[in-house]
């Protein structure tokens, strides 16, 4: 479901400090490295994911301070589900590799896509140098509505996930922030997905990409094997069947037949 409402009316104290201070973080350098998928963690978000193997297809890497957030949603938008993987770090050199699944598809003005029924809350936070995941606050909760934020959807933010943000990357894609309150569980609220601090901390996004993902198809020739088996199965059957003659019904009650 998608609604238009105002952005993280939960924590708007937080969302405006967001805003205001991340002009303190320096600009996005270049991306350098390997990139933040690899074999291994492809396998790690399949299995978080519990779908079976995926295809992972790149539809954005950012491409330092020259990409904003114009970019990702030109590249994202209207793609299905994704992944959004980013490598953050903070002053002091510690890093951290975090992302989210959102089954939805990214937009550049739907504002929120709102989950109000259980079975709608399969998106899911991360963080794979911990290893944690962060699925969506349940219906159960004693605030229904808390885990309904899933993603905030608008043309001057990078991916944003829930209402606190839960996770969220500024419009110049550099700088991360994350308040849990609509991911994971909610004792842990207003504490970051990153590094556990509270407070609402910054963090310099150092490479950030995102994954379009869909099931890997079953191949032709297996499909094409199982239905040709099953055809000669039933022409077996049904050849005995023809070759058999007359069958006599047993008696009732379990008597043998006469």
């Amino acid at each position: 479901m998608k609604t238009r409402l105002a952005p993280f009316a939960p924590a708007t104290a937080a969302f405006v400090c967001t805003l205001a201070c991340a002009l303190a973080v320096p600009p996005a350098a270049a991306q350098s490295g390997a990139p933040p998928l690899d074999p291994v963690l492809e396998g790690q978000l399949e299995r978080w994911l519990g779908a079976g193997d995926q295809i992972f297809e790149n539809v954005y890497t950012r491409q330092g301070e020259v990409d904003d957030s114009l970019d990702f949603h030109a590249a994202a938008d209207g793609r299905g589900p994704t992944f959004t993987l980013l490598r953050v770090s903070d002053p002091a050199g510690r890093a951290w590799l975090v992302g989210g699944y959102n089954p939805q598809s990214w937009d550049s003005d739907d504002g929120w896509h709102f989950t109000p029924r259980e079975f709608q809350r399969t998106a899911f936070l991360f963080n794979y140098t911990e290893p944690a995941v962060y699925r969506q606050v349940p219906g159960s909760f004693e605030l229904p509505s808390q885990g309904s934020f899933q993603t905030f959807n608008a043309i001057d933010q990078g991916p944003t996930f829930g209402a606190g943000p839960d996770l969220l990357v500024d419009e110049r894609l550099d700088t991360a922030l994350s308040w849990r309150l609509s991911y994971g569980d909610p004792a842990g609220e207003g504490r970051s997905i990153i590094d556990g601090s509270v407070g609402g901390r910054f963090f310099a996004v150092d490479a950030m990409e995102i994954y379009a993902v869909s099931p890997i198809p079953e191949p032709v020739g297996a499909a094409m094997l199982a239905g040709g088996l099953g055809v000669l199965a039933l022409a077996a059957r049904r050849r005995g069947l023809g070759s058999a003659g007359t069958v006599r019904p047993a008696a009732a009650n379990g008597a043998k037949p006469a």
